[in-house]
């Protein structure tokens, strides 16, 4: 009789030890306050500010627009390229002292600009150099699309590239196929890369107040890390039933391999 409680004690360790829980598996819970209360909404982001690899798209429009093909890259030439690699070869790669070279105005230093800083910036030499008021001068900065890396535990893990102004970390993720189920959810690393080199950064994405980080929103050259569950090295399943289902099968093997040995 001790042997059986002792059994059952012991699988039932086992099954909730290699479980994992439901309340780990939700996106933004509301931890801190009743369920019922206003979920809290996510605070405008800070301009982005250029760092170094950063890939620049950059248009000039005037009045004359034959007077600033010079200005602007002919993309559209290489029919067979993608969207990416006319952005590689047409735009305007930040170096690593934080510079552009534009045709006719020289090397403008970028880093730590926002894309309205930019485009002032190239409004003014241009007007210096170029043309007068009277041209009409507009000057369009974008990100060559926003790379970046996913890995560890999520649907398909490599470098992707969207071509949005923001993308959220739950986009982000989405766009690589989701966390598994064994994925930990609540300890999500982000290594950004700053002007003094990489930090690595953690957060939970089953907290509501994920939407309150700096990080809730990622940067081009982000790297998303998702740890894997201790559960997935134990390898007994997933939920209950898949841990009874593996415990079983193991139990029968051991059963039937004693059987053996106490016949021969």
């Amino acid at each position: 009789m001790k042997r059986i409680k002792l059994l059952v004690i012991l699988l039932s360790t086992v099954i909730v030890s290699s479980c994992i829980p439901y309340k780990d598996t939700i996106y933004l819970q509301n931890k801190n306050t009743a369920v019922d209360s206003t979920m809290v909404l996510t605070e405008t982001p800070k301009p982005y500010r250029v760092q170094i690899n950063d890939i620049l798209t950059i248009r000039i429009k005037v009045l004359d627009q034959e007077n600033v093909t010079i200005f602007n890259p002919v993309g559209e030439g290489t029919l067979n390229a993608s969207s990416q690699e006319r952005a590689y070869f047409d735009g305007f790669t930040v170096n690593l002292h934080g510079n552009i070279r534009i045709p006719e105005l020289g090397e403008i230093n970028v880093l730590g600009y926002t894309y309205e800083e930019i485009e002032g910036l190239i409004k003014e030499m241009l007007l210096e150099d170029q043309f007068k008021q009277t041209a009409n001068i507009f000057v369009t900065v974008k990100l060559a699309g926003l790379k970046y890396t996913a890995n560890g535990e999520v649907g398909s893990p490599g470098t992707n590239v969207l071509f949005q102004d923001r993308v959220n970390i739950f986009e982000a993720i989405a766009n690589v196929g989701e966390i598994p189920v064994t994925g930990n959810k609540k300890a999500v690393k982000i290594i950004r890369q700053f002007p003094h080199g990489q930090e690595i950064h953690s957060i939970d994405l089953t907290d509501i107040n994920v939407m309150k980080s700096p990080y809730y929103y990622i940067q081009p050259n982000d790297i998303i890390y998702v740890e894997p569950l201790r559960q997935k090295s134990i390898g007994t399943g997933e939920t209950a039933v898949q841990t009874i289902g593996t415990i079983a099968t193991i139990l029968s093997l051991v059963t039937t391999s004693v059987l053996l040995f106490t016949r021969l």
